[in-house]
């Protein structure tokens, strides 16, 4: 499997807060990535330097064999990013607004116009496709920033909650599509839920306090949590992590 994101002791401070504390990450092609942790773990601070939407305070980050910080641009042509809470422009219909997307990226005519379709079918935006993004429900606001992730089929996804605010039976179409789009792309996502790295990821880390705390498989994830823990399974993880020995920053 080639290597398509890999981050090297990545540090990100705030003034006196260390919010993220020496990451390091390697994501083959072929994996889908959970990226788990509490509140104000590090999760989305580590994506977005990842994504070069923040710059590393220390470390570095690479994108399919590019170096973010010293080739941002090109960096960015390699990846597909859903932002936390999909931000879109409030009055542009979503079938406009992937147009716009297709256009920043440098398509142009009948190539445009087929990326624009193909991402509609791809999450399912037909419906809705000449409504505004101010009249989505929160699950087809979802579905439209993954669809705009998309447009220029980047070999690597990052996606910060990709399925938060849909209802059952779209998660489970979001999910069969991240496993689909998995199988050739190095897919990272953050996630609070516990049965979404099940479902979909072949790997998982947990970070807590800006440190990578555990990473390897959802089963031996789960050995953690049990199924008997039928409440708080995530928060039964992270207290069995921070208070166990944890050697190297992982479990």
């Amino acid at each position: 499997m080639s290597l398509l994101v890999e981050t090297r002791d990545l540090h990100k401070r705030f003034g006196g807060i260390h919010a993220v504390r020496g990451v390091s990450l390697k994501v083959h092609r072929g994996e889908v990535l959970g990226f788990l942790g509490p509140n104000g773990a590090g999760k989305t601070t580590t994506m977005r330097m990842i994504t070069g939407f923040l710059e590393a305070t220390v470390g570095s980050a690479w994108v399919d064999g590019v170096n973010v910080a010293l080739d941002p641009l090109r960096a960015k042509t390699r990846m597909g990013y859903l932002p936390e809470g999909a931000p879109c422009y409030p009055d542009m219909r979503v079938e406009e607004f992937l147009a716009f997307i297709a256009r920043a990226r440098g398509f142009r005519g009948a190539d445009l116009q087929a990326r624009v379709e193909r991402s509609i079918e791809a999450v399912n935006l037909t419906l809705v496709r000449k409504q505004t993004f101010e009249t989505l429900s929160k699950g087809y606001r979802r579905r439209t920033g993954i669809a705009q992730a998309l447009l220029h089929d980047p070999p690597v996804l990052i996606m910060d909650e990709p399925t938060d605010g849909l209802d059952p039976n779209q998660k489970f179409e979001v999910r069969a599509l991240i496993r689909r789009l998995g199988k050739e792309r190095a897919v990272i996502l953050s996630t609070h839920l516990l049965e979404e790295v099940e479902a979909v990821c072949t790997r998982a880390v947990i970070i807590n306090r800006g440190v990578v705390v555990f990473d390897g498989t959802p089963t031996a994830m789960d050995a953690l949590a049990p199924a008997s823990v039928k409440v708080n399974r995530l928060d039964h993880v992270f207290r069995q992590l921070t208070t166990s020995e944890v050697s190297g920053g992982r479990a």
